[in-house]
């Protein structure tokens, strides 16, 4: 079979070359001609064209892995190797046990709660069992030789080429990686938003002494450990959970993934030549880990596929290819539950079942520190999953005597992610799309939306939760769960009682899981939408309703960034006639929803404010007057240019925290009028004045006019120049989201951190080639020495796109194609 594969790409790139013969003015650089010194040996063949985007043509999936770790590990190869110490939970080792983790893999604040939890993770044998999984509960073949491939690419890099990131180069931590590295990365960033958010509590979580006999483990062992998670009470000290405050804290939990995303999909019907469109706008970190990688991946007759991938993964996440193209947005549905534990009276770290004790497993777990001797803390798991004492600093889980509590993550034991993708990557229909969740189950935190050729559209909320049914969580929460679950969807279940398991769905692939039938779904709608809100108003004519509360609310109040969303793509489905061109406008209008609701009544009630002041949070009187202008001049946009909206933006935060939001609108909410409604700001509030106090002083403050322009506050500097960029905070319902950081002392924001990243619109027409325009707003590589640092970035900050090169025809022709052909050495 290799032979065969390796037949193909060879003469495909036999026929790229002799059908590539560009004038040397046009093609400079053909790149490095490198041929197998093995025939056993892995290779692929790269051609680079525009903004340092890689085709890489190969011969099965063991190249196709192979070509993409290199290509990876040369944009992005510091970037990796410190990804790679973290699953090996060796950050204590070279960067110190109290520094900062930085949080690309977990929620973990320090290096140590990092690293306890993921070599305990190493130490389990996790992967290994998930690994030696048949398909589809484990990943297919394919997706093994591509993780094999990957890591050998990877490696392979490392020993050809020279590291010139000045972040990593020479660094001892930089070293050679195998599968079960790739694999691990995988399973980290399914779990990211279950067990990944409680690695502090996971590992600092201890038993209270026990009566007498009792003889838990000790939490230390060879050197003083760190003091444990501020949340775990002593017995002494231990209470019932508020439980008005777990449910509040559990929202602010999920409700706040640090990820996020918009995506529209239109039927035919709307478009101009009948065929489906899809935009794709995720929101995430624009530095670490978690940043999108862009290319193409294709085996002839196989596979021919293009988009995003999640650094060190191998399958591309997002994407389309000549059939269909497809996005994701993270979800409202809550990944993880909580079983409460009934303790054995004589021992606290055992409990009960049905009357029967089951001890708790103990991972003791040793962590090399730098410059400090070793620390080791033992881990509390249940047949539920790991023991934890709190939803934050300020909300515990009490572990006393007589009761403790287990998180349940689904996503712990998922590695099916990439055979999901890869799925994609195949299908010829939206249909397809379907068939690879309900067969591969691998989607772990985030809903699917896709459009095909053929003119079809389709939402799905297709995630790995766990089997909470409404059923179960009435017969089994315990009384601090029958608030969390109706409140945030947090199930809190009695785990003393057998009859109260999770069980199994029919068609599951995994025990504990919801099954295929039951997730929230809608096909062919002329629209479907996303914005991070409930399944429920993915189209405002056709309502998803009849799920379970796992997965969102129905007829509940919609962000304004939802709102938004699907007046734009209501309006747009209404007026039809639809293009890529279309998609690309909306991307970038920068429309605030907040200001189209309220900069009116704002500048009107600022301009009847006795004597032009208002007093401030702080009982200072504040002269508002010349904000009243600007806020009224304001286009309602968050375009570099805009003037007015910097303040506008900065009012409307301050207004948020300074009036609840059942007194921010004169109009409520009404399920019967969800997109419309709340409206009418409430100027008569007294936080309104304050707000608006606030925010004026606020910037007088920090040296910034009232006017001044967004760009020129709004920024991120590369190669030492600003570049301004466009967008907004989603909290004022801004689809290109932007999400800066203020900073007081330096006297504004600072550079933008997280927003949009990986861009697509796509679309067909009657040729064999999609029709697509891209952007990935970070650019391809965090290398300074890179010449695509920022090269993409220039192009987000003046909103252009790229336009993708994805037939042969196209790449051939790109002016800048480098062809690089890469292979292992022996």
């Amino acid at each position: 079979m290799r032979t065969r594969w390796r037949r193909l790409v060879l003469g495909a790139t036999a026929l790229f070359t002799a059908a590539s013969a560009l004038p040397a003015a046009a093609a400079p650089d053909r790149g490095r001609e490198e041929r197998h010194t093995s025939g056993d040996g892995l290779s692929a063949v790269i051609r680079y064209t525009e903004y340092g985007i890689p085709h890489i043509l190969a011969g099965d999936y063991s190249d196709l892995g192979f070509g993409t770790g290199w290509a990876q590990a040369a944009d992005e190869v510091c970037t990796l190797a410190e990804g790679f110490v973290t699953l090996r939970g060796e950050r204590s080792r070279h960067f110190g046990a109290e520094a900062a983790a930085g949080g690309e893999l977990s929620a973990a604040r320090t290096n140590l709660a990092s690293d306890l939890y993921f070599r305990g993770v190493r130490q389990s044998g996790t992967v290994e069992k998930l690994l030696a999984e048949p398909a589809p509960r484990g990943p297919s073949r394919e997706v093994r030789d591509m993780m094999r491939g990957w890591a050998a690419g990877y490696n392979a890099w490392l020993k050809q080429r020279e590291i010139t990131d000045p972040g990593c180069a020479g660094a001892a931590w930089v070293r050679p990686v195998t599968e079960l590295d790739v694999a691990a990365r995988g399973l980290a960033i399914a779990s990211i938003s279950g067990e990944g958010r409680f690695v502090e509590t996971i590992t600092a979580a201890r038993p209270p002494a026990g009566p007498a006999g009792a003889s838990p483990a000790p939490a230390t062992a060879s050197a003083p450990s760190t003091p444990a998670d501020p949340a775990t009470p002593s017995p002494r000290s231990a209470r019932t959970p508020d439980a008005e405050a777990v449910a509040k804290a559990a929202d602010e939990l999920w409700g706040d993934p640090g990820m996020g995303s918009n995506a529209v999909a239109f039927r035919g019907d709307t478009t101009a030549n009948g065929r489906g469109l899809l935009l794709g706008n995720p929101h995430y970190p624009w530095q670490g880990g978690r940043r999108f990688w862009q290319s193409q991946q294709t085996i002839p007759g196989e596979l021919n596929v293009s988009g995003g991938s999640l650094l060190g993964t191998p399958a591309i996440a997002i994407g389309f290819n000549a059939h269909v193209a497809w996005s994701h947005t993270v979800s409202t549905g809550i990944p993880a539950n909580f079983h409460r534990l009934t303790l054995d009276p004589a021992d606290p770290t055992a409990y009960l079942v049905d009357g029967r004790p089951e001890r708790m497993t103990q991972r003791t777990v040793t962590v090399a520190v730098k410059d400090g001797a070793p620390v080791t803390r033992t881990q509390w798991w249940t047949r539920y999953g790991p023991v934890v004492t709190s939803l934050n600093p300020q909300v515990p889980l009490p572990w006393t005597t007589t009761t403790a509590y287990a998180l349940h993550d689904p996503n712990a034991a998922n590695l099916r992610f990439a055979d999901t993708s890869l799925g994609f990557g195949k299908a010829r229909s939206t249909d397809e799309v379907r068939a690879s969740l309900a067969r591969h189950q691998g989607i772990p935190w985030v809903n699917t939306l896709a459009a095909d050729r053929a003119g079809h559209s389709l939402f799905t909320q297709a995630q790995v939760l766990p089997r909470i049914t409404d059923e179960l969580a009435e017969r089994c929460s315990t009384e601090l769960g029958r608030t969390t679950y109706p409140a945030s969807g947090i199930a809190i279940l009695d785990g003393s009682r057998g009859d109260c398991a999770l069980g199994s769905d029919p068609g599951a692939v995994q025990p504990g899981i919801l099954g295929p039938a039951r997730m929230p779904t809608l096909r062919d709608a002329p629209y479907v939408e996303n914005s991070n809100g409930t399944a429920w108003m993915t189209n405002a004519d056709r309502p998803i309703t009849g799920y379970e509360r796992v997965f969102g609310t129905v007829g509940t109040t919609l962000a304004l960034r939802t709102r938004g969303g699907i007046e734009d793509a209501a309006a747009m489905a209404e007026r039809g006639g639809l293009t890529v061109r279309d998609l690309q406008r909306q991307q970038f209008a920068n429309r605030v929803p907040a200001g189209d609701l309220a900069a009116a009544d704002v500048a009107r009630a600022c301009a009847a404010l006795p004597g032009g002041t208002a007093t401030g949070g702080d009982g200072t009187a504040v002269d508002v007057s010349a904000a009243c202008g600007v806020l009224e001049a304001w286009d309602r946009t968050m375009d570099t240019g805009s003037r007015g909206a910097l303040l506008f933006d900065r009012f409307w935060r301050k207004l948020e925290q300074a009036v609840p939001q059942d007194r921010l609108w004169k109009v409520p909410f009404s399920a019967a009028d969800p997109v419309r409604t709340p409206n009418t700001l409430n100027t008569d509030d007294p936080g309104f004045a304050a707000a608006l106090a606030d925010a004026v002083k606020e910037l007088r403050a920090a040296g910034i006019a009232l006017d001044a322009p967004l760009g020129a506050h709004q920024f991120v500097v590369r190669g030492g120049k600003r570049l301004p960029v466009p967008g907004g905070s989603g909290r004022l319902g801004v689809w290109n989201v932007l999400e800066p950081t203020w900073d007081a002392a330096g006297g504004g924001y600072t550079e933008v951190p997280f927003g949009a990243s990986h861009l697509q619109a796509v679309g067909w027409d009657g040729g064999r080639c999609p029709v697509a325009r891209t952007l990935l707003a970070y650019s391809q590589s965090s290398n300074p020495n890179s010449p695509h640092l920022a090269d993409q970035t220039r192009l987000f900050s003046a909103e252009k796109w790229v336009t993708s090169r994805f037939c042969e025809k196209d790449i051939r022709s790109s002016p800048e194609l480098r062809v690089v052909r890469v292979h292992e050495r022996r």
